[in-house]
């Protein structure tokens, strides 16, 4: 008997839903359908775009597609006309850093590795010592010279830093594997993180992490000899080393993409719909391509659908009350960097940014929900960090519309996975702006090479893109803007 009385309550919820449902919402809603979003996303996430890594051509030329599609669509480009925020960011190149033994000229990149931040003038003569395993090094001398150790231990590090060493040469524990290792990682190795200051900042540090061989000819010994004595490095006479450590500058100037559609009667109020186009590009040689066709190609086309939405919508009479901001960012990948810039630089004050909502990945089933048949589902973390009224707006548009799982595991302080530090929700959220972020979850081909259109679920994500544009009709044309009246749980200092 209980469980025919609960049949019938939902089915009577379910009576009530559609009964509420705006007609006007779900005609534009139709409009996004897997088609779509296939064709759109098979250009995004093709070769043509070479993983869209920021700074690069690829990235380029993804900015290019969606300039042309917002253009094509009639929304506005909102700055000076256009639909690009430009900016620089800056990245140190450490290629021109060299060490000099009694064999020649060791390259960064080729022969060895370099960490950390220095900037020489002209080429340096230092003296080396040897400490092996760093066990013993209360007693030596090794202020301003170089230390050579076979342990990267982090407490040893901090001892030698006191100590006041001028750099620090970590052996490797296997020469040929070394050797292997550094070439393929030469890009990376060389290439700094992107940030926004010219200057690197920091206390001076030099690391260099060296092969065995490296070591024994700066000491004029052998590789058995060092690591007979790595108990007693005092056994190892002093000898000296010339480096240079050239700091050079790269420029990255980059864009995020942004599209407008102002309201009416409110369009002071900005609603704005995010999602990162950027990837991370290819691998070292070039020969393998990350397409990244559900991160975040999938976000990426869930914007372009809910703003071509929108914009018909628009073309014919409904214009909604407050102003739509169609926001895709780049630098993602890098640390969430194009969010933070227009966070920082916004183009509307962002005390009138009322909501963001940040899709990064749609496209895909996890192996949990896989597992279980649950095909419709999507994650939504951040809901009620900030606002009461937010995850009950968003349970309306779902039972109303959409009926799929909201699944808020991610909501859990102590999750392990810390997904709301990790998208560019986190950079609006920070501003004390109410987020959704909606997910697909993790699965295998999370950032690599078989991250491919095939593998895209289309049906499942044009189901929660129409979630989102339910979600944001509602929030766009509401009475009140949903208030901030709750203390964020989250730390904010401590993101990975």
């Amino acid at each position: 008997m209980r469980r025919l009385k609960l049949s019938l309550m939902g089915l009577v919820m379910t009576a009530l839903a559609v009964n509420a449902q705006d007609k006007t919402a779900v005609k534009y809603a139709n409009t996004i359908t897997p088609e779509d979003m296939r064709a759109k996303l098979s250009i995004l996430a093709s070769d043509e775009f070479g993983g869209r890594e920021t700074g690069t051509e690829g990235q380029k030329k993804a900015s290019r597609f969606l300039e042309e599609f917002y253009e094509r669509v009639g929304l506005e480009g909102p700055v000076d006309g256009t639909y690009r925020q430009k900016f620089n960011m800056y990245q140190s190149d450490w290629s021109d850093v060299y060490i000099k033994t009694r064999s020649g000229k060791k390259i960064n990149g080729t022969d060895f590795i370099f960490t950390g931040n220095a900037n020489m003038a002209k080429e340096m003569k230092l003296d080396a010592v040897y400490i092996g395993k760093g066990s013993n090094i209360a007693d030596m001398d090794l202020n301003g010279k170089v230390a050579v150790s076979s342990s990267g231990d982090r407490e040893l590090m901090g001892k030698l830093a006191e100590a006041g060493v001028k750099g620090v040469m970590i052996m490797a524990a296997d020469d040929e594997q070394f050797k292997q290792t550094v070439p393929r990682q030469a890009r990376r190795l060389l290439l700094g993180r992107l940030r926004f200051d010219k200057e690197n900042g920091g206390n001076e540090s030099m690391t260099f992490y060296t092969t065995q061989e490296m070591a024994a000819e700066i000491f004029r010994s052998s590789k058995e000899k060092l690591a007979e004595n790595a108990e007693t490095p005092g056994n190892i006479k002093e000898g000296s080393v010339r480096l240079m450590v050239k700091e050079k500058i790269n420029v990255i100037d980059t864009e995020n993409m942004v599209a407008f559609l102002e309201g009416t009667d409110l369009k002071d109020e900005v609603l704005v719909i995010s999602s990162h186009f950027d990837h991370i590009g290819q691998n070292e040689d070039g020969t393998v391509i990350n397409n990244g066709a559900d991160d975040d190609g999938s976000g990426t086309t869930g914007v372009m659908e809910i703003a071509e939405a929108f914009a018909q919508a628009a073309k014919e009479g409904n214009r909604p009350r407050r102003s739509i901001l169609f926001l895709n960012v780049t630098g993602e990948e890098k640390g969430l960097l194009g969010s933070a810039y227009y966070a920082d630089n916004p183009l509307f004050p962002i005390e009138n940014t009322v909501n963001n909502l940040n899709i990064d990945m749609i496209g895909r089933v996890d192996p949990e929900h896989e597992e279980s048949g649950n095909r419709d589902y999507v994650y939504v973390i951040g809901s009620e960090k900030l606002s009461s009224h937010l995850k009950v707006i968003s349970e309306f548009a779902n039972i109303t519309y959409t009926n799929i799982d909201l699944d808020y595991r991610y909501d859990d302080p102590n999750d392990r996975n810390r997904f709301y530090y990790r998208s560019d929700h986190y950079n609006f959220a920070k501003k004390g702006i109410p987020i959704i972020f909606y997910f697909n979850g993790t699965h295998a081909d999370y950032h690599r090479p078989t991250d491919t259109v095939d593998k895209i679920e289309f049906d499942v994500m044009a189901k929660r893109a129409q979630l989102i544009f339910h979600t944001a009709w509602i929030l766009a044309n509401r009475d009140a803007r949903t208030p901030v009246d709750r203390q964020d749980d989250m730390d904010y200092n401590s993101r990975d």
